[in-house]
């Protein structure tokens, strides 16, 4: 009778599990601790509105959304004012950014690394000097005190970023895609906005924000392009609003707590985008 000889079976491989770095999660966790307080202070202040500011204590006792209300009923035409001159601001942006950054992209343009080099240098140019420069050109133009006139001076501090951001990205386009648009029959302005235009879809989203973010934030030419309180930001407004009422806190740092949700709101919607619209010109 024949015998079957059994093998014993491999032993299995070991795992190793990477040990946990218990020193970096914790040092990351201390500084994103002290980058948050800041945010946190804001609105355990804003939620205490009737203590002065040396007594406000570390936890609120008692939860007060009175300084909110406040700040709504003072400053919500501020956030509506700068919600319509950062919406003005993103379009003339991207829609100036956009064609520039196709063009130094995909056209053999002489100086085209030079236009890029110049653009990166302007934004080297401190605001103050520019506000100046703007105020003259605005008083002969008739756009001081205006929507349009700030859209414009705040769609200037995106549109360099826009331009080498998309740049970079449109750079990555196989040029066969643009050919056989080309082929069909669609011309350039065709091809741009329906072949481009979608394919840079991440780095429109990103250049957009940046831009929002960007003229959301914006404090000197609104402060130097604006005499009267017809055309007044958010951040103009809680300017003045500390100079009228330096003793109620609670009702400004409600309204900068409430002037920092959209931004907080479209980085959290966007930040996929963001990711892929700055590493998508990374490889080509």
């Amino acid at each position: 009778m024949a015998t079957t000889t059994q093998i014993p079976a491999a032993p299995a491989p070991a795992v190793h599990r990477p040990k946990r770095r218990w020193g970096a999660t914790a040092f990351g966790v201390v500084v994103l601790a002290v980058m948050l307080f800041p945010l946190y202070w804001m609105i355990n202040t804003a939620l205490q509105p009737d203590a002065s500011l040396v007594d406000v204590g570390p936890v609120p006792t008692g939860i007060d959304f009175s300084g909110f209300t406040s700040a709504i009923t003072e400053q919500g035409t501020n956030l509506l004012t700068s919600l319509a001159v950062a919406l003005g601001a993103v379009a003339i942006c991207l829609a100036i950014s956009a064609p520039a950054a196709y063009g130094l992209a995909q056209f053999k343009l002489r100086g085209s690394r030079t236009i890029v080099f110049g653009t990166l240098i302007t934004q080297m140019v401190p605001g103050i000097v520019i506000a100046n420069a703007l105020y003259s050109a605005y008083v002969d133009l008739g756009l001081v005190n205006s929507y349009f006139g700030l859209m414009l001076a705040d769609a200037s501090l995106g549109i360099p970023f826009a331009i080498v951001l998309m740049r970079s990205f449109m750079v990555s386009i196989p040029r066969e895609v643009i050919e056989a648009a080309e082929v069909d029959g669609a011309g350039r302005v065709r091809t741009f906005l329906q072949v481009v235009l979608p394919m840079s879809r991440n780095s429109l989203i990103t250049a957009g924000l940046f831009s929002f973010l960007y003229a959301w934030s914006d404090f000197m030419f609104a402060l130097t392009l604006n005499t009267t309180d017809d055309v007044k930001p958010i951040t103009l407004g809680i300017y003045q609003y500390i100079g009228a009422h330096v003793g109620d806190w609670g009702s400004v740092m409600a309204a900068s707590v409430l002037s920092a949700v959209p931004a907080a709101v479209l980085l959290v919607l966007s930040q996929k985008y963001i990711a892929a619209g700055i590493t998508g010109g990374s490889v080509k």
